[in-house]
């Protein structure tokens, strides 16, 4: 039997939601499947892919518009497939804390290709991270990075399970 070929696409503007897509993969990898980490800009068909995962960053309350048209552009094949959604971006501990609910946009994209699942992860916001807003987070003792590599594995871990299921 081959192994379930899965896409983790990612809409990121400085990184940190790319770092979190990569930890995905090599997780599912882990788990012996063959996972696929691209841009959600590269993404124009996702046929060849057995299940797929959409990761966006949050900005203001605003999932990725790349993860966004990443799903719309594939809507007709993403319902077909198993596809899982996470955001990034609470630049403090509160995705550790409770569960956040999708915003909008996602919650939509969800209900639109009937997505099995949302989950959202810390950010990071560093002094290495381009912008001046990010700068004066950083200057004002806020930011940090608050992406908790544990818990992107065990949902990960999840995903592959899930899929294991399927068979």
């Amino acid at each position: 039997m081959t192994s379930k070929r899965v896409l983790v696409a990612y809409g990121t503007k400085h990184g940190a939601t790319a770092g979190i897509a990569e930890q995905i993969g090599v997780t599912l990898r882990a788990d012996g499947l063959d996972a696929v980490v691209l841009p959600a800009d590269d993404v124009d068909d996702v046929r060849s892919y057995d299940a797929v995962v959409i990761g966006g960053a949050l900005y203001a309350g605003h999932w990725s518009r790349k993860a966004k048209r990443c799903a719309e552009r594939n809507a007709a094949y993403l319902k077909h497939r198993p596809v899982w959604l996470f955001s990034s971006g609470p630049v403090d501990s509160s995705a550790e804390r409770h569960d956040i609910p999708p915003v909008r946009a996602v919650a939509q994209q969800m209900e639109s290709l009937g997505a099995r699942e949302h989950v959202t992860f810390g950010g990071s916001i560093t002094a290495h991270t381009p912008g001046l807003i990010a700068k004066a987070l950083v200057r004002h003792g806020k930011g940090g990075d608050f992406r908790n590599p544990e818990r992107i594995q065990s949902w990960a871990h999840h995903i592959s399970a899930e899929l294991a299921a399927l068979n």
